[in-house]
Formats: structure tokens, sequence, C-alpha cells
């Protein structure tokens, strides 16, 4: 006779359990900053780029230095409210702190948001992560002198390493004049 717990455990041996595709994320989006939203209390990052961090510093094409992460969300939530549609997020990951990591739409089928950031200069193609997707994009935005390009910032992976080693925001921030 076979036991039941003995049945099992061979079952999950020869079956193990495959870990389940995350569900598609739909809804109206309020933005968190300029790279993460929120859809029905579920904050979802978006895949593949980053943007500057919300009391992050860059410099204008004046030199003059502005709110950049602020001014990255803003741009986001311009986009979002503008013509309200809803937001279709596809999840491909979770980051370290257990959010969807997803590549999102504006309606269906519709624009890829993080495409628009990066477009727009408000944010940056993240290539430990895109491998590389939004690289055109970029090369265009920086061509363009859009948004962050206009003047000068450093990338929002190394402000936030600096301000993880005990960096305040002005002393992590680009302080260099516009290039």
């Amino acid at each position: 006779m076979i036991r039941p717990l003995a049945l099992l455990s061979t079952l999950a041996m020869l079956f193990p359990a495959t870990p389940a595709v995350a569900q598609n994320i739909a809804g109206r989006a309020s933005v968190i900053d300029g790279d993460t939203i929120e859809i029905h209390g579920t904050r979802i990052r978006l895949w593949g780029i980053d943007a500057p961090e919300s009391n992050q510093l860059c410099r204008g094409d004046d030199s003059e230095l502005y709110r950049c992460g602020q001014k990255a969300a803003t741009a986001l939530a311009g986009l979002l409210y503008a013509i309200p549609r809803p937001v279709m997020c596809a999840p491909k990951d979770r980051d370290r702190y257990g959010r969807p990591v997803a590549v999102c739409k504006l309606g269906d089928p519709g624009p890829d948001i993080a495409h628009w950031m990066v477009s727009n200069g408000h944010a940056l193609d993240w290539p430990k992560y895109s491998t590389g997707q939004y690289t055109a994009a970029q090369q265009r935005a920086e061509g363009a002198s859009a948004g962050m390009w206009a003047g000068s910032f450093v990338e929002p992976w190394r402000y936030r390493a600096c301000a993880r080693a005990g960096g305040r925001p002005l002393e992590c921030s680009d302080k260099t004049p516009a290039r």
C-alpha cells in the first residue's frame, strides 16, 4: 500500500513546481516617482530604465541646479493624466523589494511608457537590466538635448550609491557646469 505522503513526495520530485507566470496588471496608474507607478495598490517598477531620484539635482542648460527627479515624476504624471487611458503592465521580474518590474503601456495597444520617458530625456536606459532595449531612444534624446541631456547629471544608479555611502543630495548630484 502506498502512503499518501510518500506518493506526494515522489510526485513533487518528478514534477517540481514551476513558478506561476505573473498576471498582467491593468488600471488607472498613479505616479510614485519617475520610474515607479502604482495600480490598484501595487507598486510597479518600469522595466529597463532608471529615472533620477526625487531629491536628485541636475544642471540645466543654464548651469542652474534643478530637481530632475521631481521633473521626471511630473513628466510621467503628465503623460498618464493627459489622456486618461488604463495602463497595461506585463511583469518581467521582481525587484529587491518584491515589486513587479514590468513593461507598461499606455492603453492597449499603446506606447511603451519607459520608452517615452527615455525618449524625452526624463530617464536613462539601464543596460544592466534592459539589454540595450532603450539605447537608440536615449541616443536620440541626447542628440536632441532633451530633458536631462540639455545640461549635466549623474546617472541615478551612481547617485544612489553615493547616497548609500552617506553623501548628501548636493554632494551626490552633478555639480559641474553644463557640457
